[in-house]
């Protein structure tokens, strides 16, 4: 199959920021097929090649596309709820360039077939570049080792059993120490599955007076500090997800002072909202982990603002209308939040806790990092993979609108500021919102 040549593309009056550089002025950046030739703030010291098409940024901002850790995409098995190509049209629309699909799926992705029919998938959807997670254990059931070396080799970037907690410490340590054999990044969902019990939201006073069965902090907290020390037993590269706690900041802070191979993430979800959100039992708020104190809140503000917690994710968990208009105890966890992914995580920026180009560093460069993606920077001869947007734009959150199929947001009728214009992968433009 012959690749399609893209030739030259211009953009211009950019504001063009590259957090892996620290780049963050005015600018040009020209593209030629599916890779960044260069960028400066006179690049073409007059007008742009002849042989250029020319894209007009209009003063906005260039950035490298994001690049989405969490994601689950219920393709195959739960086609209903999300598939690939309704996930990629999600992502684009949200600046997404690249995202990384949880093992969840069904069948599992434990084996390398179901690894392979996911990629051979999303080639064919030609959207979002889509990588994925490996199963830590058979049938992410906890009990023996997946092959994780076989799943390395058909493509797996890292390895988790997804939603659920690797609850046994023996288990938990076989697989720390083989993925530390060969450099494997093992990701854990923690939460105490015994703790956890039946709860269903965080535990304490919100949910004594709605009557529903509470999630102690202490969940995570617990699950946490035994997998660190797991981590330092084997040294393996250990990596927390989505975490939720003002412990779990302190944890990972102390594990890193000692040199302990830890890093972390978290969602918009736990830094935009806090247990208020569940309201009058309001599902689409029903997450996992669940939604904690303001207290809370904040301290995974200051845990991003610090440079604690090492990236963010969407954490994208998309459901059906029947999955969630059911009484608060028996609807699914879970939101969709690959739409919100930038708008949100601007929060940070329009609050003052955090710059520009910082803030976008945990969207681009350090999940690219943390997994060993080729992207996330806009480096000479990096994929040609780019959002174009306006941070000061005012818009209403409105799920009934999201291109996912799903549309069960936590964030739904929120006022946020920021809106992707372009989204560029591998030099082709793959979605436009100009108005």
């Amino acid at each position: 199959m012959k690749t399609e040549k893209l030739g030259r593309v211009a953009y211009v009056n950019a504001h063009i920021i590259d957090p892996a550089s620290g780049f963050n002025l005015k600018g040009e950046l020209l593209t030629e097929d599916e890779v960044i030739i260069d960028f400066a703030p006179n690049l073409f010291d007059g007008p742009p090649p002849e042989d250029a098409s020319i894209i007009d940024c209009n003063n906005l901002f260039l950035a490298p596309g994001l690049i989405d850790m969490r994601v689950q995409l219920r393709e195959p098995g739960e086609e209903h709820k999300e598939s690939l190509h309704s996930a990629g049209l999600a992502a684009v629309s949200g600046g997404v360039t690249s995202m990384v699909c949880m093992p969840n799926t069904n069948p599992v992705m434990d084996d390398e077939a179901t690894l392979e029919f996911v990629a051979r998938r999303a080639r064919k959807s030609a959207l979002t570049k889509v990588y994925t997670y490996g199963a830590a254990t058979r049938g992410l059931k906890g009990k023996e080792l997946a092959e994780m070396g076989l799943l390395a080799e058909a493509g797996a970037v890292a390895f988790t059993d997804a939603t659920k907690a690797i609850a046994d410490a023996q288990v938990m340590r076989r697989v720390l120490s083989y993925a530390a054999t060969f450099n494997y990044m093992v990701i854990q969902h923690p939460e105490e599955p015994s703790l956890a019990g039946s709860g269903v939201m965080n535990a304490g006073e919100m949910a004594t007076r709605l009557g529903l069965v509470g999630i102690p902090r202490e969940a995570e907290i617990i699950m946490l500090e035994r997998d660190i020390r797991l981590a330092e037993m084997t040294g393996a590269k250990y990596h927390a997800a989505h975490i939720s706690t003002s412990d779990s900041v302190e944890i990972i802070y102390k594990a890193k002072k000692r040199g302990v191979n830890v890093t972390c993430d978290t969602a918009p979800f736990y830094f935009a909202l806090n247990e208020l959100s569940v309201g009058d039992y309001r599902t689409f708020a029903k997450l996992s982990p669940p939604l904690r104190t303001e207290d809370d809140r904040q301290a995974i503000v200051m845990g991003l603002a610090e440079g604690v917690i090492d990236a963010i994710a969407s954490d994208h968990a998309p459901q059906d209308q029947d999955s969630k208009r059911l009484p608060f105890a028996q609807a699914a966890f879970g939101g969709s939040g690959l739409e919100t992914l930038l708008p949100v995580s601007l929060e940070l920026y329009h609050n003052g806790h955090m710059n520009l180009t910082d803030t976008l560093k945990l969207l681009t460069m350090a999940p690219a990092d943390l997994l060993h993606l080729n992207g996330g920077r806009l480096g000479k001869g990096k994929p040609a993979d780019l959002v174009v947007f306006d941070p000061e734009y005012a818009w209403k959150v409105i799920a009934d609108n999201f291109r996912s199929k799903s549309k069960n947001s936590p964030f739904d009728g929120r006022p946020i500021q920021g809106h992707v214009l372009r989204t560029v992968i591998d030099g082709r433009t793959v979605y436009t919102n100009v108005e």
